[in-house]
């Protein structure tokens, strides 16, 4: 599934007039009604995407300049906050949810020329490994169909991964971009923690979300961080872009001299033994090619997903108390009083996973527990981020697989909240220390995709991106 050249190329011919912006809408529509069975968006923007498309053009006509992503067709994931369309972030107590503004992502994407034509499923509020929490429906696997996408971002995974547009955008708060990538066979990048505002994407847990692009190459991933990245005066927790910014990533010449560390934790007995021969085949492959290879052990990473589970359920439990019913949300109009209201409206709204998560974050945040659980999962993350700190001072990647195992079948885990939780056991570690992690396709297990994760210090965008071009380049 390539239908598409890369987005330097299609940007090329745009502004060439070799085919139109229209051309590109057309196709992505025609993609998109093709593979409709997928269940892969939540609404279609055709009517604002071709008067876009159109003006796009005309303005190519009159000579003006239309931005580095001229014409490009993209796919949002539904948290973020769009003026065009609906944004539900998966979930009823959104469904009629119309946007008083849009996401500083979209926009930036916007003003260099792209054209949203999409917006894609997801776990609702993000909350999922597999997109099978979503309230309006599950998204399948564009290699099987009797198997999840992978989540939150399975939608905009299996969009790019069925060519329904050249790239999308996701949100990674434990593993949420890298896992429906590992399981779609696309490259999933989750940048450094503050490189991209989060302004305008509903927040799921805010010390966690991370927003990146899923793309077929490195070098598409590269770009779209670029046109997304740097401070916008409207999310506190930013970082400067890198100086040389993310665009034209220099391949690395050879991996001689680069010390690559192999996460001993995460080859360990729960990973599935085909995934992990694979995983090991790329690593022999980097050893090949120059690369010292060293095991490393992070003494404190087997805590990362109980420490997971505190924090993010207590962000969560934090962020979701605004949807009241009230200021807007679902809200149940049988209601006899305020309390009533409350109750009526937040139960119908939310589904059992939401549930699930506002009750665990509300426990874990009560007077008698907070010391017991918050504090203590705070403290265990400082510890992991130093950690991480100290591996980075004899390594200069880390590396490992993405999940487990293979995509899984769809209802395989619904049942069992804690077997689907384990899916992120390898990702959330990424989003606990705030790093840039990517998953990179590299190849097929039993005709299902496996995705090689990569981690770097934090800042070390660039360089991670130079790596996984040099993998990419050298693994065809």
């Amino acid at each position: 599934m390539h239908n598409w050249p890369s987005i330097d190329v299609l940007v090329k011919q745009v502004k060439t007039a070799k085919v139109t912006a229209k051309d590109l809408v057309d196709k992505a529509f025609e993609f998109i009604e093709k593979n409709r069975h997928y269940n892969v968006l939540i609404s279609e923007l055709k009517d604002e995407a071709y008067k876009r498309a159109a003006e796009i053009d005309d303005r190519i006509k009159k000579g003006e300049d239309v931005g580095r992503l001229a014409g490009v067709p993209f796919i949002a994931k539904d948290n973020f906050l769009t003026l065009d369309g609906f944004t539900t972030a998966g979930s009823n107590m959104l469904r009629n949810f119309k946007a008083p503004y849009q996401s500083t992502a979209v926009t930036k994407l916007l003003s260099e020329g792209a054209i949203l034509v999409g917006k894609a499923n997801l776990d609702a509020f993000a909350h999922g490994a597999s997109t099978e929490n979503s309230d309006f429906m599950v998204t399948k696997n564009p290699f099987d169909e009797s198997r999840v996408a992978g989540g939150s971002s399975g939608g905009s995974a299996a969009a790019v991964a069925l060519d329904m547009a050249p790239f999308a955008l996701g949100s990674d708060t434990g593993g949420s971009i890298r896992t429906p990538a590992s399981f779609c066979n696309v490259v999933g990048l989750k940048p450094s923690y503050g490189l991209i505002s989060r302004s305008g994407v509903v927040a799921m847990a805010s010390s966690l979300d991370v927003i990146g692009p899923l793309t077929k190459s490195v070098d598409d991933a590269a770009l779209v961080l670029d046109v997304m990245s740097g401070p916008d005066g409207l999310d506190s927790t930013m970082i400067e872009k890198d100086a040389e910014g993310y665009r034209n990533i220099d391949s690395l010449k050879s991996l001689d001299g680069i010390r690559i560390g192999v996460v001993k934790d995460f080859m360990n007995e729960g990973l599935d033994e085909k995934v992990k021969s694979r995983i090991q085949d790329v690593i022999a492959s980097l050893k090949r090619f120059g690369a010292e290879i060293v095991d490393v052990s992070i003494p404190s990473i087997e805590l990362s997903l109980p420490v997971y589970y505190i924090v993010c359920p207590a962000e969560v439990s934090s962020n979701l108390s605004r949807y009241d019913g009230i200021r807007y949300g679902h809200h149940n109009d049988k209601a006899v009083d305020l309390e009533d209201f409350y109750l009526k409206s937040r139960s119908e709204g939310f589904g059992a996973e939401a549930k699930r998560r506002i009750m665990i974050g509300t426990y874990v945040l009560s007077s008698g527990y907070y010391d017991a659980y918050y504090k203590k999962a705070q403290q265990v993350r400082t510890k992991l981020i130093n950690e991480f700190n100290r591996s980075f001072e004899s390594v200069d990647f880390l590396v490992g697989p993405v999940t487990p195992g293979l995509p899984f079948k769809i209802g395989e885990k619904s049942d069992d909240p804690l077997q689907m939780y384990l899916s992120d056991v390898m990702t959330v570690a990424a989003n606990l220390t705030g790093i840039p992690a990517i998953s990179l396709p590299v190849g097929m297990v039993n005709d299902l995709p496996v995705g090689f994760q990569i981690m770097a210090p934090f800042k070390s965008d660039r360089k991670l991106l130079e790596l996984s071009k040099y993998i990419e380049s050298n693994m065809k």
